[in-house]
């Protein structure tokens, strides 16, 4: 079955957990776990050098708190968007956290993710 055509709480139930592995490695700063549920697409967009300057010099990026709600869910084409309000353990406020999802090879894949 395709991502899309599944429910919202199943969406929300695969989602979470990867949510929360992005979380917990993006504040370890630990980019082969971050990165291991990417799709092949974003991996091959994703650069490394980028990606760990961001880990090393984004407060942000190594302060996510592992509480978090999930907001709802937008279907468009092939793909779902997760979106979430996400807080920091050190800077006050919220951020809105986007998570894409999507079907590569039988297997349910990150093909997005981004904090703002």
């Amino acid at each position: 079955m395709n991502i899309v055509d599944k429910t919202d709480d199943e969406i929300l139930a695969i989602a979470k957990p990867l949510w929360r592995d992005l979380v917990r490695y993006s504040n370890e700063g630990k980019y082969g776990e971050f990165a291991r549920n990417f799709s092949s697409t974003l991996a091959r967009a994703m650069d490394q050098v980028a990606a760990g300057h961001q880990f090393a010099n984004s407060e942000l990026a190594r302060n996510l708190s592992e509480a978090f709600d999930a907001l709802g869910v937008i279907r468009r084409g092939e793909h779902v968007t997760v979106v979430y309000r996400q807080r920091s353990t050190k800077k006050p406020g919220e951020w809105l956290g986007r998570l894409v999802l999507g079907d590569e090879d039988g297997k349910v894949r990150i093909f997005g993710a981004s904090i703002f």
